[in-house]
């Protein structure tokens, strides 16, 4: 009976949470629902999966409104029908126009009239007119009652109650930009738009029996069904023509190992050997290749990138050059990126230089088709700040006072309006207010993605999903991340002036031969890296002093500890204290011989995530999914999911098992907590001191032409003048613009 159900999606309107709206269908007595969020789809895929735990029966719809004015509520019969209205949707927010007042005809899908619009038109099959109860007064005398086999329920839902209605008017004003007291009627819910007990809306259209008979009739010919997790991927399954990825895979692979390893060694041929197998059995090649495909096209354009994340433990990454970082030398193991006990899926992270990012995002929608390919949605949210001082100009109050309303605590005294500024934010506060896009995420579907989501056209120009990263893992579509950078910039730009100034060609790739480099060791020892990307911060150069860090496994390490997580805990002083006291580091073994044991190369202290992983497994015991759960609870996109939570109690019982001190662990625990937000893989460690070396070497041997590029990409940590002056410490002579001879960017001659 439930045909029109709005959560907070419903941007700027709706108050329900997608928890909230389950709960109050679930306490009120039903058990199928249409959810209908005004012009949009972004709590679908998350209702429909939650709803199916809880054994109810949801059925996915959309609210077609021109501004708050309802034209027709569309209801999907099955996943077709919700691919129509999607379709529908996206035509019209694309183009930016409005709904005509009768739909178009959709063979999956049912059109529910509300009984204001319809004007007594011919109505098809599938079209049906919407009743509410306030209409049930007047229906002797509507047009609606010469077709009693279309008429249906209509009762919107919108809120909760008062205090949620009353938030409801506060948004409206919010996204209309008015004054409370100056909201025009026609953008606000009726104030009845809460749900009834079920047995209450059954009585009140009892003298109706044929209207809950159509309802019901409508509601029993309506499904809809996802299949959710990392094992069922909704991405492109088949990338090669030849119909067999894993053979392509393997054979591009094996073609890497000539590149990457001349004489490859037992350890590394096992290792792609088991890799494949994984992947295989994961069916994951097709992600591969198409990642391999883009840095492909990235080469064949001259543009320099680096792939990083926990993606530069796979060996199969490493031969396709999709990253820079040898996974066997660094001990990276594999099932940190991939292993049959995950529950999400893997991926990519990949930088390209600021200039040519753009290109490549082109190249994948072309290459790819924009009916499967699109961005990655993201919600903005009215957070504290900004929710009082939105609330603030709706009540018509001073900018003084939200001001002071903004850093207002307990005790301070605040009048009537203050109150109900403060009272509202805390209802409204983390509601989603309109959708973004992800910094990075572009995914691409096997289905058109009209069949998950709605797209929004933003001024980027390419259609993005109204559905964020979170939903698109639950779903099993695994993003590919294209993200820039101005430190491959400067090193691209570097490679060019060289060429033109000294005539001297560079593999910058050669990064094995810049490890071992005498004057780049030089540079690290002492902290002068200025200009070199991650590693010209005052802090990232004192912290390289002090660990004299002139080889690549500290530069790693360092890359690590400098993160706010693993300083915070303390973990940073004691690595640096460790590595410079001897005497501590046999103490440190001494105390807890298994805990050092696994954490060897940082000397017993947690660096990494993988470290976690490992105290996770083999200190605590726990299995290897339940360590992922840890790691997830270290991404700050997983933290409202409570990773850390649900293994916190199995974690203690188990070390207290084994006989280890309740202190002891509760310490550890705390540091595993610290990681949270903050902690880096150490293949994502790795491949940014990959970049580091390759900066490094430039500034150590092409200083002046480095600065050039440095200026070139913006600068970098520091303002331009430090730049200039690094240039002129190096010898540099610098001279001001000139009509004559100058461009548009500094230039080096000589």
């Amino acid at each position: 009976m439930l045909l029109n159900c709005h959560t907070y999606y419903s941007f700027c309107y709706g108050t329900f949470s997608v928890e909230q709206l389950l709960n109050e269908v679930q306490n009120k007595g039903y058990d199928r629902f249409v959810l209908t969020d005004i012009n949009n789809t972004s709590a679908c895929l998350d209702t429909i999966r939650l709803a199916k735990q809880k054994g109810m029966h949801p059925i996915a719809g959309i609210d077609f409104r021109n501004d708050a004015q309802q034209q027709y509520i569309g209801i999907a019969r099955n996943n077709e029908g919700f691919r129509e209205l999607n379709e529908h949707l996206s035509e019209h927010l694309h183009n930016g126009h409005h709904f005509d007042s009768i739909a178009p005809g959709f063979n999956h899908a049912y059109i529910v009239y509300p009984q204001a619009v319809y004007k007594g038109w011919k109505l098809k099959d599938h079209e049906f007119i919407g009743i509410s109860p306030r209409d049930l007064v007047n229906l002797s005398f509507l047009p609606a009652r010469h077709q009693p086999g279309k008429l249906v329920v209509l009762h919107t839902v919108s809120f909760a109650g008062k205090l949620q209605f009353n938030a409801h008017r506060l948004l409206r004003a919010i996204d209309t930009n008015n004054l409370l007291s100056k909201l025009p009627v026609e953008q606000q819910a009726k104030g009845h738009e809460i749900m009834l007990p079920r047995g209450e809306l059954y009585d009140t259209y009892k003298t109706c029996p044929h209207i809950i008979a159509n309802t019901e009739r409508l509601l029993n010919d309506c499904g809809i069904n996802f299949e959710y997790g990392k094992l069922k991927s909704k991405n492109l399954k088949q990338y090669s023509t030849t119909g067999n990825d894993m053979e392509l895979l393997e054979s591009e692979c094996r073609k890497g190992l000539a590149y990457r390893y001349p004489n490859p060694s037992q350890d590394v041929l096992v290792r792609l050997e088991k890799e494949l197998q994984v992947i295989g059995q994961l069916g994951f090649a097709s992600y591969f290749l198409i990642n391999w495909d883009i840095v492909n096209y990235a080469r064949h354009k001259n543009y320099y990138y680096v792939g990083r994340g926990s993606g530069a433990n796979s060996i199969l990454a490493y031969l396709l050059r999709i990253t820079d970082v040898d996974p066997i030398e660094l001990d990276l193991y594999f099932e940190r990126f991939i292993n049959i006990y995950r529950n999400n899926a893997p991926d990519f992270d990949m930088d390209f230089s600021w200039t040519d990012r753009d290109d490549i995002t082109d190249y994948i929608f072309t290459r790819f088709g924009r009916q499967r390919t699109a961005l990655l949605g993201a919600y903005n949210t009215f957070q504290h700040d900004a929710v009082i001082r939105e609330l603030g100009k709706v009540f018509g109050l001073p900018p003084g006072e939200i001001d002071r309303l903004q850093v207002v605590v307990k005790g301070d005294d605040v009048d009537d309006l203050g109150k109900l500024v403060l009272r509202y934010s805390k209802v409204i506060r983390n509601f989603p207010s309109h959708l973004s896009i992800h910094s990075s995420g572009i995914i691409i579907s096997e289905e058109p993605i009209s069949y998950y989501s709605a797209t929004n056209m933003p001024p980027k120009g390419y259609p993005t999903t109204q559905f964020s990263m979170l939903e698109a893992e639950d779903i099993g579509l695994y993003k590919f991340d294209i993200l820039s950078q101005r430190g491959l910039g400067k090193i691209k730009d570097s490679l060019d002036i060289i060429r033109e100034n000294r005539g001297v060609e560079i593999d910058i790739h050669k990064v094995a031969e810049f490890k071992q480099d005498e004057e780049i060791k030089k540079l690290l020892r002492v902290g002068n890296t200025i200009g070199c990307f991650y590693v010209e911060s005052p802090a990232m150069r004192m912290l390289l002093a002090k660990l004299k860090a002139d080889d690549y496994l500290r530069l790693v390490a360092a890359s690590s500890i400098i993160r706010p997580g693993v300083s915070k805990s303390g973990m940073m002083r004691e690595y640096i204290i460790r590595f410079r006291n001897v005497a501590l580091r046999d103490k440190a073994r001494e105390q807890l011989p298994e805990l050092y044991e696994l954490l060897e190369e940082t000397y017993g202290v947690m660096v990494y995530q993988e470290d976690v992983i490992k105290i996770a497994h083999l200190f605590a015991g726990l299995s290897l999914a339940k360590a992922d759960y840890l790691r997830r609870g270290m991404s700050w996109k997983f933290k409202q999911r409570n990773e850390f939570d649900q293994v916190r109690e199995e974690f203690f019982s188990n070390c207290l098992a084994k006989g280890y001190n309740e202190k002891l662990v509760t310490d550890i625990w705390n540091q595993i907590e610290s990681f949270a937000n903050f902690a880096f893989s150490k293949g994502h460690s790795a491949s940014y001191a990959v970049e580091s070396y390759q900066a490094l070497f430039l500034k150590a041997y092409y200083p002046l032409e480095y600065m050039v590029a440095t200026l070139n990409n913006g600068g970098g940590f520091y303002r331009k003048e430090l730049y200039i002056h690094e240039a002129r410490m190096n010898g540099a002579e610098i001279r001001p613009p000139c009509l004559n001879n100058s461009d548009a960017l500094c230039r080096i001659k000589g």
